[in-house]
């Protein structure tokens, strides 16, 4: 199967989706679920934590006021959109836009892992604590957990298994939902430069 076929998999699957607490809040509001865009052989894939409105809205991850400006940081590292990855471990948007809770963050992970797997990123760019304490866990980086507050900007090495169950190196770095420059305009300038650290992916 095509990545692109698998991709549309995960989709279908996505769309009925019941077993998740979020599917009757999805279908009753009419939205869609969100399971990323971008390129399918890109180096860099960027995991948020959930859907908002907007994202919800056009099944298009980051397209609200944070994903202007995640378009902005990508462009600073002299990438498009179209040449990384975008997407959110939950894939369903959350009521009032609260937090995941652990158990949705457990349902939706494997799939995911599934886009880990289909796209074989060497850099997964995780965005906000959620998404930043699930890839970390996920990739054996347990002991390296720190408070986003610690650790935002840093790159860490380890390994992922394919399909053939083979160790591929895997660098995870830790940056701040673009969101957060949202509420407090001073975090821009500390996202632009933690986004440097992706530099030497490109």
């Amino acid at each position: 199967m095509s990545k692109y076929d698998e991709m549309k998999k995960i989709r279908d699957e996505l769309l009925v989706f019941k077993a998740s607490p979020l599917f009757e809040y999805r279908v009753a509001n009419k939205f869609f679920p969100v399971v990323g865009e971008g390129g399918h052989d890109a180096t860099i894939m960027f995991v948020g934590e959930a859907p908002g409105l907007n994202e919800a809205k056009t099944g298009k991850p980051f397209c609200g006021a944070a994903g202007k400006f995640l378009t902005e940081l990508v462009g600073s590292i002299g990438l498009t959109r179209e040449q990384v990855y975008i997407t959110n471990i939950v894939k369903d948007r959350p009521p009032e836009n609260r937090d995941p809770t652990p158990e949705e963050i457990a349902l939706y992970a494997p799939f995911l892992d599934r886009q880990v797997k289909i796209i074989q990123p060497k850099v997964i760019a995780t965005l906000g604590r959620h998404s930043m304490g699930y890839v970390m866990k996920r990739y054996d980086l347990d002991l390296e957990l720190e408070p986003i507050s610690k650790i935002h900007g840093r790159s860490f090495e380890t390994v992922y298994f394919d399909d053939n169950n083979q160790p591929q190196p895997l660098t995870i770095v830790t940056l701040y939902h673009p969101a957060a420059a949202l509420y407090d305009g001073s975090m821009r300038g500390t996202l632009k430069k933690d986004f440097e650290v992706l530099k030497k992916f490109v």
